[in-house]
């Protein structure tokens, strides 16, 4: 059993948070879109958006820095590709 695996099981975590992040913002964007296509206020799901962003930039980061520790605890080098 590898050194990282509980870190190897976080990067998958990781892996599945950020590839729902990102179809989240595709889908506010979509929405937004055709609120706007039929006049609605957007404000809303637009503040809405900008919280998913943040978020996924946020388990960006952290997939990041789990590929560090993995790195570091097994001495990889940069074999996993970063998102």
């Amino acid at each position: 059993m590898p050194h990282a695996w509980k870190e190897c099981e976080d990067l998958a975590k990781a892996d599945i948070d950020i590839s729902e992040g990102e179809r989240r913002v595709a889908q506010q964007i979509t929405l937004i879109g055709w609120m706007a296509q039929k006049r609605h206020d957007t404000e809303e799901a637009t503040k809405l958006l900008w919280n998913y962003q943040t978020t996924l930039a946020g388990w960006r980061e952290h997939r990041r820095l789990i590929l560090e520790a993995i790195e570091r605890l097994e001495g990889l080098g940069h074999d996993i590709p970063v998102r």
